[in-house]
């Protein structure tokens, strides 16, 4: 989770490559109070909302470091302190706060510590989440309630703080729900996670209404990322077969969809779902289609 103070939205430029190593297809959502995105879990281990500091969830903090924004990032890896992983620039802080965003009294105090330590809450970025493998028919209910709790509750818990703080404020805010291509198609052997993923994309529309016109509400659909962090691998040759533009996501790519949606240039847009895939995936039945009109260049 990415939660922001000093947020001037003129001066957000472009986020530089952030790198990284092949990450699964499941969009990453790592914790942070102050703006970020996206993570998966590998077999056998429940959903953790952490990675503040890694994957997306540190690019998002580095756009907003090397934005000047200051901002407290969220999760429960690490101790609470200085955030030495995130980027500053123009006068910029960033800080870490230990929090597990399932908790709502945590949830509520990662906004506190951003207000206390900033003044205000410009921007909130709900980037938690993930998931291990689940089949429907043999995953745990308590695996499966996991899932949804951190996909979906979690993200509500740091909302409703931040929209508390947001409202009363003279220029209001904006809460980013980072969400997966998992929510917009079928998601076999992730049921849990897209159906939560599908879940937090209809509670950013709704928000966006009830809690408009002092704070936006916007969302993302990630697809493939090539994050930093430890987890399942995708196949590139797979990402290239299946993802119009061939490859998977930068981390900055991502981070600077979350500027974009801060900007002024985004001002006049609330309620809207902004796909950051590459394209999609192809159609299973374009495939000898495909191959005929894009011959594989040696």
């Amino acid at each position: 989770m990415l939660v922001c103070g000093r947020h001037d939205p003129a001066e957000l430029p472009r986020a530089p490559d952030a790198g990284g190593a092949l990450a699964g297809g499941s969009p990453r959502a790592d914790g942070a109070a102050n703006g970020s995105p996206r993570a998966d879990e590998t077999a056998g281990r429940s959903p953790r909302p952490d990675g503040a500091a890694g994957g997306l969830s540190g690019a998002s903090g580095a756009a907003g470091g090397l934005s000047g924004v200051s901002g407290v990032a969220g999760g429960l890896s690490g101790a609470s302190g200085a955030a030495d992983g995130l980027p500053r620039a123009g006068g910029a802080v960033a800080e870490f706060v230990r929090a597990d965003v399932r908790d709502p009294e945590q949830a509520a105090a990662l906004v506190a510590a951003a207000v206390e330590r900033f003044g205000r809450l410009d921007v909130l970025v709900n980037n938690a989440g993930g998931a291990p493998p689940a089949p429907a028919d043999s995953a745990s209910p308590r695996l499966h309630a996991k899932i949804v709790e951190l996909n979906l509750i979690a993200p509500l818990h740091v909302s409703q703080a931040a929209y508390a703080v947001m409202r009363e404020q003279p220029a209001g805010g904006l809460i980013l729900m980072v969400g997966s291509v998992s929510g917009a198609r079928p998601s076999p052997g992730a049921a849990a996670y897209g159906a939560a993923k599908a879940g937090l994309h209809h509670l950013a529309t709704s928000l966006a209404v009830e809690w408009a016109p002092k704070v936006r509400v916007n969302s993302l659909v990630v697809g493939p990322v090539a994050t930093d962090s430890a987890g399942p691998r995708v196949d590139p040759q797979a990402v290239a077969r299946t993802v119009p533009l061939g490859r998977p996501a930068l981390p900055a790519e991502v981070a600077d969809a979350c500027l974009l949606l801060a900007s002024p240039l985004a001002g006049y847009v609330s309620g809207a779902t902004l796909a950051v895939h590459g394209g999609g995936e192809w159609p299973a039945y374009l495939a000898d289609q495909r191959v005929a009109a894009y011959p594989p260049q040696k």
